[in-house]
């Protein structure tokens, strides 16, 4: 099975209703669109590069010298999201850093690297058709802030159950049963 169906597999199992899988890991993230049965009908990917995923989030604690697992709380503490314009994450960490050295704010830093993360990943979700209810998986959905983020980029309620890190497995899990059976 593909990672994909999985990943469908496992919201479906998880919550019969879901329309929308958008699984952000730590090496790519990616937006599903499920049908009436659970299948996935579509999905978009983005694996060429880090930014939009938990790996670009780690670059960027590690450049405000912040722990990632206070990422989320801290970002809903911004008044004023600061720009990160790159999309890069080479760029965008110079950008941070510059943010830095003017004396901006870490927790307006990182709630604009959650806007430009969300940017990203909603183009993808855009493009598969985001249908509610909506279930954002996979690690990064673990971040409060990043997950306010998509909300706000997609203009939808986003479920992330405590078991969002493992969705694939579930599904892959689902998955087996239906073969073995």
């Amino acid at each position: 099975m593909s990672e994909i169906i999985c990943h469908g597999a496992g919201a479906r199992f998880l919550n019969p209703g879901v329309r929308t899988v958008i699984d952000v890991g730590g090496q790519d993230s990616k937006a599903l669109s499920i049908d009436t049965e659970g299948k996935v009908k579509d999905f978009e990917m983005n694996d060429k590069c880090a930014a939009g995923t938990g790996r670009f989030l780690e670059v960027m604690a590690r450049a405000l010298e912040v722990d990632l697992a206070d990422f989320g709380n801290l970002s809903l503490q911004a008044d004023n999201p600061a720009r990160i314009s790159s999309i890069c994450t080479v760029f965008a960490e110079s950008e941070v850093i510059s943010l830095i050295s003017k004396g901006e704010k870490r927790k307006n830093i990182i709630a604009g690297i959650h806007e430009s993360v969300a940017s990203r990943i909603s183009a993808l979700a855009r493009r598969v058709g985001t249908t509610e209810p909506v279930m954002m998986t996979g690690g990064v959905a673990q971040n409060i802030g990043g997950a306010r983020a998509l909300e706000k980029q997609l203009g939808v309620s986003i479920t992330v159950l405590d078991t969002a890190q493992v969705n694939g497995a579930i599904g892959a899990a689902v998955m087996a049963t239906k073969i073995t059976s």
